[in-house]
């Protein structure tokens, strides 16, 4: 039998237990070795695309259910095939009676009658049910309350199409390593494969359709890395130069450290306070033929891995809410909290006066989140200028702005350039 939808439920379960939706699936594929291909892409695309619309699917079975059944396991069942439904382009019978089946398997004598009488009365009141939940913020935009309320407060000109960017499947960009070729020999080379694709900037290149990396030409000698567009603005902006000494803290998984050593001859220290995500960004570097020095540390007490030489140039992509990236990790939605940006703003603060001391005179620290939300971006800037009479901001070359909206070309992002005095 298909597993997908039975597997699919048991992700949606645990991230909405509190647990991290990559990390879920990890264990599924590693507890379930057989899957085919198939099978898997059916899971993660179930899984994905019930946890991205689940505002508006909880807000259907709620309509549907006279009580919430006492296995969860059902509810996350009936989720996902709502999903599928709502959706999917299979045939609903197929998904119903898959349902059915997979229903069966919990063990519960009435989960089968439950999930075959929800489920068919769904697909006879769709439009009933649908206008009922139709003035719900939270049904129309699958956020919580808190997250519409506060984006709609910030950005009262863009916030609908913010938090409908956020809802759309994320493009696949790649970051043509230069040092290996241009982008238009590397556009040739995927048009010679029939993979359709276009350029964005000076070397990205976004794909028509996704597809796997190892189908990605070249990807495994170096010749390429998957990189949104928007994060590919912090190398250029960080303004490195040859013979630099530059450090890039909170690095994994390697993507802009990387970038930066494609783009220029320096001497690189790679930090972050994770080792098993530093392995990741050391394996990144070695497909790239590119070294920097790796160190374990954390990034706001630099005095168990500072060697006392300061650095010309300082990259902190620090930790934040990931607002802005919640189309590619829909669990966001569900396990952040607003009293989460309190907290990250204190890691913020913490990083930036810890990191300062660190920079040369006269050198460049990037601040990066990948939010959107303003009190882990200017505002945070702007307490540490209040605070630091030797820091300035300079404007950002190309962009108006440093706040990137998640947009069709990219995810939200955040840049402030700050140089010492």
């Amino acid at each position: 039998m298909d597993k997908s939808q039975q597997l699919a439920a048991y992700a949606i379960g645990q991230v909405l237990a509190g647990r991290n939706l990559t990390q879920t699936l990890e264990d599924v594929w590693r507890n379930h070795p057989h899957l085919t291909p198939q099978q898997r892409a059916a899971t993660q695309d179930l899984s994905y695309g019930t946890l991205r619309h689940y505002g508006r699917l909880r807000a259907l079975l709620d309509q549907l259910l006279e009580r919430t059944p006492d296995d969860p396991r059902v509810v996350c069942l009936l989720l996902a095939v709502l999903y599928q439904l709502e959706y999917g382009k299979a045939s609903h019978y197929a998904v119903v009676d898959h349902a059915v089946k997979a229903a069966a398997q919990l063990k519960k004598p009435w989960a089968k009658g439950l999930v075959n009488a929800v489920l068919r009365n769904f697909l006879r009141r769709r439009e009933q049910l649908l206008e009922k939940i139709a003035d719900d913020e939270v049904a129309c935009y699958s956020y919580p309350q808190w997250w519409i309320d506060k984006l709609r407060q910030q950005y009262p000109a863009e916030w609908q199409a913010m938090l409908e960017a956020g809802n759309q499947r994320p493009p696949m960009t790649l970051r043509v390593n230069r040092r290996q070729g241009s982008t238009a020999d590397y556009l040739a080379r995927l048009a010679e494969n029939d993979i359709a694709a276009r350029l964005l900037g000076e070397s990205a290149v976004m794909l028509d359709q996704p597809l796997a990396v190892e189908k990605l030409p070249g990807f495994a000698d170096g010749k390429v890395s998957v990189q949104d567009y928007g994060a590919q603005f912090a190398a250029p902006l960080l303004d490195v130069r040859d013979g630099m000494r530059v450090l890039d803290a909170c690095c994994a998984p390697g993507g802009k450290t990387g970038h930066i050593l494609e783009a220029s001859q320096v001497e690189m220290t790679a930090l972050d306070g994770d080792a098993g995500r530093l392995e990741r960004t050391r394996s990144n570097l070695q497909r790239l033929g590119l070294s920097a020095r790796l160190a374990v540390g954390d990034a706001a007490s630099p005095s168990g891995w500072w060697d006392g030489r300061p650095f010309d140039r300082i990259l902190a992509d620090v930790p934040c809410s990931a607002s802005g990236i919640v189309r590619r990790h829909v669990d966001i939605k569900l396990l952040r909290r607003e009293q989460d940006l309190q907290a990250f703003s204190l890691q913020q603060a913490a990083i930036l006066h810890g990191l300062w001391p660190l920079l040369a005179i006269g050198g460049k620290l990037l601040y990066a989140t990948c939010s959107v939300f303003i009190e882990e971006n200017q505002y945070q800037i702007d307490a540490f200028l209040r605070q630091r009479m030797d820091a300035r901001q300079l404007p950002l070359p190309g962009l108006a702005s440093g706040q990137l909206l998640p947009c069709g070309e990219h995810d939200g992002f955040f840049y402030a350039l700050l140089e010492k005095g």
